[in-house]
């Protein structure tokens, strides 16, 4: 199938975005269009106005400071696994990063693309939300954080409001003790994961945190995770944690535990 007719802008400032924005209540966003274009194809989606942002350079610009490191929204998946940016969590970005989909996408595909889709399967929901990131939204006048964590807020919805524009991802410096893991299960590499665990101890920070992703839902944030984690959590406590929390089929449980349990084992080598 081919898209509806719709009207196309390529504004040069964030600005002008928002005002094309707030100019059509079906407008849409565009960066990389690897979820969009497809979308359009279907006519899930008929906009009647397309808005490009790739060319607002402030959305691809990277900010390192002490404690972290803030990433333009249009800033591609391949610029991360090749290192042109820089990596506050220690190379954890640039390998989870190598693992999404294909080369062809990554080349394409920007990190406020993916977090804005919200789509429950998508790896850097649940990577950096263990990495304790935060969005950055603007509507034109000022600017608000929003923690990845609680970014999404259903499937294929988030808290930025309709006249907001996710401007940026800040994801903080891990310390040299931190230790990283994540394990996504699917049935072939370059397809949309079943189940993702990912797991971050900061003994430095205080951090040990774990998150299960592509629950078809928002991701599960376990927060001070130790205690439901091996060694000092068994596998069956895990589970329970993982039921109490809204996991209750009883194979996305088992694939979502066993997830983690790697994820975990990984970040404690």
């Amino acid at each position: 199938m081919k898209p509806s007719r719709f009207d196309y802008e390529v504004p040069r400032t964030l600005d002008a975005a928002i005002t094309l924005l707030d100019s059509d209540p079906t407008a849409k966003l565009v960066a990389g269009g690897q979820t969009l274009g497809p979308m359009l194809n279907l006519r899930l989606v008929q906009p009647g106005l397309l808005i490009d942002i790739t060319r607002i350079p402030d959305l691809t610009r990277v900010e390192e400071t002490g404690d972290g490191v803030v990433y333009g929204a249009c800033v591609t998946h391949a610029a991360i696994e090749d290192g042109r940016v820089p990596d506050p969590a220690g190379g954890a970005l640039r390998r989870v990063a190598r693992g999404i989909a294909y080369r062809a996408v990554r080349t394409r595909g920007t990190i406020g693309g993916s977090l804005a889709h919200a789509d429950p399967a998508a790896d850097w929901l649940s990577c950096l939300a263990a990495l304790g990131a935060e969005t950055i939204v603007f509507d034109g006048r000022a600017r608000r954080t929003i923690p990845v964590a609680t970014l999404m807020t259903g499937v294929f919805e988030t808290a930025i409001t309709g006249g907001e524009i996710l401007d940026g991802v800040r994801v903080p410096r891990l310390s040299k003790q931190a230790r990283f893991g994540y394990h996504k299960i699917c049935r072939k590499t370059g397809e949309f994961a079943e189940a993702i665990g990912v797991v971050l101890i900061d003994p430095e920070h205080g951090v040990c945190r774990a998150v299960a992703g592509a629950t078809e839902s928002t991701p599960i944030v376990i927060e001070n995770a130790a205690a439901f984690l091996p060694p000092d959590g068994s596998f069956d406590t895990l589970k329970a944690e993982l039921g109490r929390r809204g996991l209750t089929d009883a194979f996305s449980l088992q694939l979502h535990a066993v997830a983690l349990q790697r994820a975990a084992s990984e970040a404690r080598l």
